[in-house]
């Protein structure tokens, strides 16, 4: 795949980009390792200043980075500036708490280990390589990116191809904040040339934010060559409603998650889980709701829903959607691609689905919702159990036993009770089975890529 901007509006390439050779990215390597024995001179309090920097940095130029990003993925343009702002959030967040997360943690009764004093001690590991995806461009390298020169390690950036003008803004923004040369560099690489980078002695370690097939060869790699990673992959998350929860809410609610930065975001309410009593009232609202979005040029602040990032990302679309419709599903809204230039997919809702539909068990990356009808709790806790993603989950109702009971079934990394899921860098996020393994933001994040050494005195 070409490293270039593509509008997905329009379909025009506006931008290409050659990709870096051998002996560049040899170079970038060595500029991070380097810049990692640079950051061992340093204290959090020093990292922090620069780190702050960076953010009012980020937060200057919002404007003008929410319009690459929105050129490049097609995002309505006030989501990609929220995005912005978010980024700059983060990196306050970990200038302020990393050196709390990763102070020493004393054993309180050291003498149960013969000793006088004993405690674990956080150190960085060094080069982390980070393999992200194009659909949140600057947030999901930044919430790596944040508490991994917050602790000291350095970092890499194999960006997606079609973001190349994202990734070149991140590897320059932490040096002009202050960091060290080199201390996060970009490398414009296709995915074939990956694992040479995984395979070099002078990174320590990985983390991938993409698909399950993705995942599986990163994961495979770095296995082979005993290297910690990271994974965040797919997700198909339930967003199950009760008769108890306020409807009108719960509808509002379901629409914003489903639709958020054109339905493609691995996070985003993709199933719709609805109890018998409540269902037709909660389903014509809900369609009804997708038929008034504006779909259009995304630079335009009226519009809801742009376009799909790739053409062939809205063919996968389209493919679920024609094989749900072909094997007895409803149409409730939308259901077809937007002809004209560029690649637009009409927001869509599909009712009266069944087991042998591939949109049942597959992720939907794009605006389509899928609607399922339940008449009981279990019955509920089966249907969004039954794929093999266990990202994140919402649960609707009214009633304390309820949501006792679904924040202890539900299979996920996460339960969000009458409210969408949302990361923050507050909270701990990551998925279980096949949407992946261990844990980004808040402390479990910024400990994912650290040496937990432990000290023992006699």
């Amino acid at each position: 795949m070409a490293i270039a901007t593509v509008n997905p509006a329009t379909g025009v390439t506006e931008k290409e980009f050659p990709p870096h050779d051998a002996a560049e990215v040899d170079e970038r390597i060595g500029e991070a390792h380097a810049a990692y024995l640079a950051l061992h001179e340093t204290d959090f309090a020093q990292r922090a200043g620069w780190m702050r920097a960076a953010a009012d940095i980020l937060e200057s130029e919002a404007d003008e980075l929410a319009r690459i990003m929105t050129t490049e993925m097609g995002k309505p343009l006030r989501q990609a500036k929220a995005e912005a702002l978010k980024c700059a959030k983060n990196m306050r967040f970990y200038a302020d708490h990393a050196e709390g997360f990763l102070a020493d943690e004393p054993l309180e009764d050291a003498s149960a280990v013969g000793a006088s004093r004993a405690y674990a001690r956080y150190q960085p590991l060094g080069v982390v390589l980070a393999v992200m995806p194009w659909n949140f461009p600057m947030w999901q390298v930044v919430r790596f990116a944040a508490p991994a020169l917050m602790a000291g390690n350095t970092g890499l950036l194999k960006h997606a191809s079609n973001v190349p003008q994202t990734a070149l803004y991140l590897d320059t923004l932490f040096e002009r904040g202050g960091f060290p040369a080199g201390s996060f560099r970009a490398l414009l690489i296709g995915s074939r040339e990956v694992e040479a980078v995984i395979r070099d002695a002078r990174v320590t370690a990985v983390t991938l934010t993409g698909s399950e097939p993705a995942g599986r060869s990163v994961a495979s790699i770095a296995g082979s060559e005993v290297k910690k990673s990271v994974l965040e992959l797919g997700g198909s998350d339930p967003f199950i409603v009760l008769p108890s929860a306020d409807l009108d809410s719960a509808v509002a609610t379901a629409v914003t998650a489903r639709i958020q930065n054109n339905g493609q975001s691995c996070i985003a309410a993709k199933r719709f889980l609805v109890h018998a009593e409540v269902y037709e009232e909660f389903a014509g609202k809900f369609a009804e709701r997708f038929r008034a979005l504006t779909v259009g040029d995304p630079l335009d602040e009226s519009t809801d829903v742009g376009p799909v990032a790739t053409a062939s990302g809205r063919d996968d679309l389209a493919e679920l959607v024609d094989d749900a419709v072909a094997k007895g599903a409803t149409v409730l809204a939308g259901g077809a691609a937007i002809d004209g230039p560029g690649w637009f997919y009409q927001p869509t809702v599909l009712a009266d689905l069944t087991d042998e539909m591939r949109i049942v068990l597959e992720e939907t990356f794009g605006p389509v919702a899928s609607l399922y009808r339940f008449e009981n709790r279990a019955e509920a806790v089966r249907i969004a159990n039954q794929t093999t993603f266990g990202l994140s989950s919402a649960v609707w109702t009214q009633d304390a036993e309820e949501e006792a009971y679904f924040v202890r079934e539900l299979q996920a990394g996460a339960v969000f009770v009458n409210g969408m899921t949302v990361s923050y860098p507050e909270l701990p996020f990551g998925g279980i089975k096949a949407s992946g393994y261990g844990r980004e933001l808040a402390a479990e994040g910024i400990r994912e890529f650290m040496n937990v050494k432990t000290v023992w005195k006699a």
